[in-house]
């Protein structure tokens, strides 16, 4: 159970990326007091989450639906998630980020921030190729829903610190634990293909 715990809680935390949200959190949310960046930080964190937890129920019937299966699924989702730790890699995932954030919309909570920023693709997929690869142990299942949840409290701390301290926040170093994260999401995308093609083979 430990490990189910651990392993879901790196993938997530990898593919959110709470860090390297950061920046782009300040960005949209500068002309907000303090108590309306909080608000809008704790509203995103919740709808993401709520974003997530639909797909991890409904994915696998998306997935029966459309005779998709697990192995096809995850050699997808790893080259997907390959894919994003070379742009996280190489900083190219941040200008993106930047330059398709709408900074004028009336609800920055849910848009851009809720989605596509928190619940993006990579985590939409991350979800759905988790909850698959788990399979239908209920407790199993339970656990990898906590290790979302809990990325996602450390999501809405890693925004309620920008909003609190934003001055003395150094952005080189968030920009060095995003290219940290970026390596470990590379290794763990590469574990999926090898895990699909695995499974397709046997």
């Amino acid at each position: 159970m430990l490990e189910i715990l651990i392993q879901s809680f790196v993938l997530y935390f990898v593919v959110v990326d709470p860090v390297g949200s950061t920046s782009i959190f300040f960005v949209i949310t500068k002309e907000l007091s303090v108590a309306e960046k909080i608000k809008t930080a704790a509203n995103a964190t919740i709808i993401a989450f709520l974003v997530l937890v639909f797909f991890a129920l409904v994915g696998n019937y998306i997935l029966n639906h459309l005779n998709i299966t697990f192995p096809a699924l995850k050699i997808a989702g790893g080259i997907i998630l390959f894919l994003i730790s070379l742009e996280m890699l190489f900083d190219k995932r941040q200008q993106r980020k930047e330059d398709n954030a709408n900074f004028q919309s009336e609800n920055i909570s849910a848009f851009p921030l809720a989605v596509p920023l928190i619940a993006g693709p990579a985590s939409i997929i991350s979800v759905v190729v988790s909850v698959s690869n788990i399979g239908n142990n209920y407790i199993y299942q339970i656990i990898g829903m906590t290790s979302l949840a809990l990325v996602m409290i450390v999501t809405f701390f890693a925004f309620f610190i920008i909003s609190k301290f934003e001055k003395v926040i150094n952005k080189k170093i968030i920009n060095i634990f995003s290219r940290i994260f970026a390596i470990i999401l590379a290794a763990l995308s590469v574990q999926y293909i090898l895990d699909g093609i695995r499974e397709f083979i046997l």
